[in-house]
């Protein structure tokens, strides 16, 4: 048996032209995609929805312990962040837009006035 050469320039050629005969015919095509993206949408639906809805849910023979510790842990981390955040409130910031009075230099401690 006998296999002939390939020939990448033809099929170069016609992979070029593929998108104009698609955009010749641009009704056929967009029938087309239609379908395909119907067909895909119809799988997913059926997936996700339908398979989703007859599965049972496994049941767990464990029942649930509540970890105190570990409550505490993240009870005392979420308070200090609000002290901190209420703390923020109250902390006076220095306006770096206003220009200090005549003879203080900037930057060394001393309170910016208008």
């Amino acid at each position: 048996m006998k296999i002939g050469k390939i020939k990448f320039g033809k099929i170069k050629l016609s992979i070029s032209k593929f998108p104009r005969k698609m955009a010749e015919r641009a009704f056929i095509t967009f029938l087309g995609f239609l379908v395909l993206f119907l067909i895909f949408g119809a799988i997913l639906f059926y997936k996700y929805v339908f398979l989703a809805q007859n599965a049972e849910p496994d049941i767990l023979d464990e029942s649930v312990k509540f970890n105190e510790k570990l409550f505490q842990e993240i009870s005392q981390g979420l308070t200090e962040r609000d002290e901190n955040f209420k703390s923020a409130d109250s902390k006076q910031y220095p306006d770096p837009f206003l220009r200090p009075p005549a003879g203080e230099v900037p930057g060394e401690g001393g309170e910016l006035t208008p």
